[in-house]
């Protein structure tokens, strides 16, 4: 009798691509059915902040005298009311805390260790997480400004006052408006993914987003251009240069340099978060 002999199996392991990696982001997203409330109390919050605005000045119209009237509309200040600073102030913090509970809740459930044995490129899986979050807010920031300018363009019609996409700087406004979402998103993810707890690395958020454009004074130059630095600063920068009097600033700066910062904090964002998890224990 012969026996037969099996062949030795080898088993070939194949590195994850980066559309999986991905695609595998976009499921984690959504997974959760908190997400998608998260995205719509933080859209309704920000569109009623503007609608408030436009409703606001539609309802006390007639109280103000006609020089005030034309004054509103041939300075286009409907322009303010399509995105509001306290609408920016919900949306950067909105945003921010959802980017940095993207990753902190990661660590907190232990997912991530799973997710790093699996895979153990990090920085690919981190490049991945960036890129999700960036086209999700990004989308998000597009829908919310459309909404707004659209609400509050329908709201002012009925005074005459409203202004159109094709008047100058509306388009500024609404895309300063629309990227200030990934922007702010990217900061809370990197902050997270250094900090690795919700709670702290929100109060971070507040701190380095909204607590230090507060602080730092444009009566200096050297806090005027720590301000300027900041992404707050930017936004406040390209909606009241939209404006055709923008707002005397003592020590002004360039809208290029504004969307400079924009790009900056993005970039500079993404890389923290991929970096930070390389070679540092989960």
């Amino acid at each position: 009798m012969t026996t037969a002999t099996a062949a030795p199996v080898t088993r070939v392991e194949t590195r994850a691509r980066f559309t999986d990696l991905i695609a595998a982001e976009w499921l984690k997203t959504w997974s959760l059915r908190s997400t998608p409330w998260l995205y719509a109390l933080a859209a309704l919050a920000v569109v009623a902040f503007n609608a408030g605005a436009a409703y606001d000045h539609y309802k006390y119209w007639y109280q103000y005298d006609q020089g005030s009237q034309e004054f509103f509309v041939s300075h286009r200040l409907a322009l303010v009311d399509a995105f509001t600073d306290n609408s920016a102030l919900v949306l950067v913090l909105a945003l921010a805390a959802i980017g940095a509970v993207s990753v902190t809740g990661e660590y907190g459930t232990g997912l991530i260790r799973t997710t790093f044995t699996a895979v153990p490129a990090r920085r690919s899986v981190m490049a991945a997480k960036a890129l999700v979050l960036a086209a999700v807010t990004t989308a998000f920031g597009v829908l919310v400004g459309a909404a707004s300018y659209a609400s509050t363009s329908a709201i002012l019609s009925g005074r005459g006052a409203s202004v159109s996409l094709g008047d100058p700087g509306t388009l500024q406004v609404l895309a300063a408006s629309a990227l200030l979402a990934p922007v702010a998103a990217l900061t809370g993810l990197a902050l997270g993914t250094v900090i690795r707890h919700t709670g702290a690395s929100v109060v971070a958020c507040v701190v380095v987003l909204l607590l230090l454009p507060m602080v730092l004074s444009d009566r200096r130059h050297l806090t005027a251009v720590l301000r300027h630095t900041l992404p707050f600063s930017a936004w406040d920068r390209l909606a009241g240069g939209a404006l055709p009097q923008p707002p005397a600033e003592l020590h002004p700066w360039s809208e290029a340099g504004a969307w400079t910062v924009y790009v900056l904090w993005a970039l500079i964002a993404g890389a923290v978060a991929v970096c930070a998890v390389h070679r540092r224990d989960q």
